[in-house]
């Protein structure tokens, strides 16, 4: 399929060949007809993209700080290379979209194949889009009006907080697309409407709708009018849908106002807002959220869990809804607004004129055909030609997010594997890393990895929740499996995948433990030699702060940080003890038990007397090391710090190491694809990968129990 894609890097704007994406649980796969091109939003990522570095930065000064943290804690080149990374992402763009439902994902319900539907699904000839951002067209409304349905519900939810009365004065600043549609609907709800806009066609446009229309770049002042035309009391409320840098704009919605009026910031502008306006007139000012409440809420978007009508009577699936019915009852006019209609493979008369561009609302139209180069499903689409022949070391990659990208790859990159394929819930980003990386085949489809026979391991990078079933399917279909942390989030998960591994003898299993392969945990491990002696062993993770709606803090897609990232130094604790946990015991901040926690400190009893203290910690400074191990024995520590420098203080032939940040990913994946291809023994035995699974768990067992827990 195709897929208009944009380059934060370049700011290059393309239509990009893809994998048609699968449809999944809770959504509803819908084949393009109608995309509308939201100009202003599009323009200024545009816009940013073909920016320099420079001037992305003073666009950004709080990524700016974080770039410098991160060069203080982990140097100058990783931090580079992460940044250069992160700007190589393209960003799908669109929101506004119309088509007709291929097919109906599990637990969806009222929607049917055949429907014609909206959804802020993005330029692509297919869309995988979950059950609440998808509304059915009622019938007498066509797919070019239907089309206006996202972006004029960010207009109505910018309404309904300023919650206007019938026969108020409302000024409308900013007469784009948002801003008409916006003014049409306040007309609808009996107010009375001012417009303002530097534009003579917009403005014209306005007046036919019923607007009274301002243009500042005449003669007009917008305070002294908006004061006259409501014989100086001021406007009840004001919406701003303009985009500017200005300051100017939010100081003249608070002259213009009455006293104790509402201002709605819908759009972008400058927000160095005078005291004295507001103060005097004790105004209200709000910012908008997009198209309304469940906005960036991932239990409502991504879950499906509705919100109660009789407590949030207007969602954003009902604002759509809204705004579909005043379409059909003709409230709602945007005929006169489209003045542009674009083939898909035409794109570039928008996309190429679009920092320029006088339209209002420019409409794309989709082809009945598909793309060629994939195969007959669609899912599947061909990037190159495989690099060496048959033989053991063929891998499939399923997971195309920042590990993949940003670590796995790299580290790979001149190891002799066959990359076969790559997938990736909506095809962009395996693709992008297809064409970099040179993988054969970009796919949507996991299946098309574990039904080919060539392939013999699989590689999982995608999210935790669903480790435990990727790891279960691989091994059924007798292929070698490499999962990065975390194995299972659950009891029940880690027992079904033990119990399959155990069960087969034909694939091996392994887990991205890939500190105990860092040069600095090896040299430790020399160090202690094989005596036995049992060790003590402290070590630190300041992990950094993740705001606690990031899915990996939920238990039920993440399981926590502890399970998915303080496993890592569980099993250094086993690799350096030598010997298996037999006790967990944790403790966090603050006094009552909890389910979860990424401020804790876990003790743990080894089988062989060893005692380790694992801290995580969210709360430190990010300009501080991220990593520190420490381990004491017969008179003798070693100090590891940030796997970039290790010290040894009383320990006879070694005093100290010095390298560039090194984790052991490299060597993690040469001695894998080395077992691989030669066979012998796994990197890391599978016992020790269960013992370590099962310590995290019962660690967060312990964190809710509050005592020592068995492992």
């Amino acid at each position: 399929m195709k897929q208009i894609i944009q380059s934060f890097k370049t700011g290059e704007t393309r239509l990009e060949d893809l994998p048609a994406p699968m449809v999944s649980k809770g959504a509803v796969l819908i084949r393009t007809t109608h995309s509308l091109v939201s100009l202003g939003t599009e323009r200024m990522l545009v816009e940013f993209g073909k920016a320099n570095l420079i001037q992305k930065a003073r666009q950004q000064p709080d990524k700016v700080k974080m770039v410098l943290d991160k060069i203080q804690a982990e140097g100058l080149i990783p931090t580079l290379e992460t940044v250069f990374n992160k700007l190589e992402q393209p960003l799908p763009l669109g929101y506004c979209n119309v088509g007709v439902v291929q097919q109906v994902g599990e637990g969806v319900g009222g929607i049917q194949v055949g429907d014609r539907v909206v959804s802020n699904g993005p330029h692509a000839e297919y869309v995988n889009v979950p059950k609440n951002l998808v509304a059915k067209i009622p019938d007498g409304v066509s797919s070019e009006e239907a089309v206006f349905t996202v972006i004029a519900s960010i207009g109505l939810q910018g309404i309904r907080l300023c919650n206007p009365t019938f026969g108020e004065t409302i000024v409308v600043t900013g007469l784009g697309l948002i801003g008409l549609l916006t003014a049409q609907m306040l007309i609808a709800n009996g107010c009375r409407v001012i417009g303002i806009d530097l534009d003579p066609q917009k403005c014209a446009i306005a007046e036919r709708f019923g607007v009274t229309a301002i243009n500042p770049g005449g003669a007009s002042d917008p305070v002294k009018t908006v004061m006259q035309l409501t014989d100086g009391i001021g406007a009840d409320g004001v919406i701003i849908t303009a985009s500017a840098k200005s300051n100017e704009i939010i100081s003249q919605a608070a002259k213009m106002s009455r006293k104790r009026g509402r201002i709605i910031l819908v759009g972008v502008i400058g927000l160095e807002i005078s005291r004295a306006d507001f103060y005097e007139k004790e105004l209200s000012f709000q910012v908008s959220c997009s198209y309304g409440p469940g906005r960036y809420d991932d239990d409502y978007e991504q879950k499906g869990i509705d919100y109660p009508l009789p407590y949030v009577r207007w969602t954003e699936k009902r604002n759509f809804e809204s705004i579909l019915f005043s379409l059909q009852s003709g409230k709602l006019n945007v005929k006169p607004l489209i003045t542009q209609k674009v083939a898909l493979a035409d794109y570039f008369q928008i996309y190429g004129e679009i920092g320029t561009s006088k339209s209002i609302a420019s409409i794309l139209v989709y082809p009945e055909s598909e793309s060629k180069n994939k195969d007959d499903s669609g899912h599947v689409l061909k990037i190159s030609s495989p690099k060496f022949g048959k033989g053991k070391g063929v891998a499939g990659i399923i997971g195309a997010g920042n590990f993949t990208k940003m670590t796995m790859l790299p580290a790979i990159k001149n190891l002799p594997i066959r990359l076969k394929y790559i997938s990736s819930a909506g095809g962009l980003t395996g693709t992008q890393l297809a064409k970099k990386h040179g993988i054969e085949n970009s796919t949507t489809d996991n299946e098309a990895i574990l039904n080919d026979l060539e392939v013999d391991h699989v590689i999982i990078t995608t999210r935790h929740n669903s480790h435990a079933k990727l790891v279960m399917d691989s091994l059924n279909k007798g292929k070698h499996v490499f999962v990065e942390k975390p194995l299972a989030i659950s009891e029940d998960e880690l027992h079904a995948v033990e119990k399959t591994y155990w069960s087969q003898d034909k694939a091996s299993l392994m887990v991205g433990f890939n500190r105990r392969f860092s040069p600095h945990t090896q040299a430790i491990k020399k160090a202690l030699g094989n005596s036995g002696t049992p060790i003590q062993l402290i070590a630190t993770m300041n992990a950094g702060f993740i705001p606690s709606n990031v899915w990996v803090h939920d238990m039920k897609v993440g399981g926590g940080r502890i399970i998915g990232e303080a496993c890592h130094f569980l099993d250094l604790a086993v690799f350096l003890s030598g010997s298996p946990i037999r006790e967990v015991c944790m403790n966090a901040l603050g006094l009552e038990p909890q389910e979860n926690t990424d401020n804790g400190s876990i003790l743990l009893k080894h089988e062989n007397g060893s005692s380790s203290v694992i801290n995580y910690f969210s709360n430190g400074s990010k300009a501080y090391s991220k990593e520190r191990l420490e381990v004491y024995w017969n008179e003798k520590t070693i100090i590891m710090d940030n796997f970039r420098s290790t010290v040894g203080f009383g320990v006879s032939g070694f005093k100290s190491l010095k390298t560039k940040l090194d984790k052991g990913h490299k060597n993690q994946f040469a001695s894998y694809f080395d077992f691989i291809q030669n066979g012998g023994e796994v990197p890391i035995r599978p016992e020790e990968l269960f013992n370590v699974s099962k310590a995290a768990l019962a660690s967060i067992r312990s964190l809710s129990t509050g005592t020592w827990e068995k492992v």
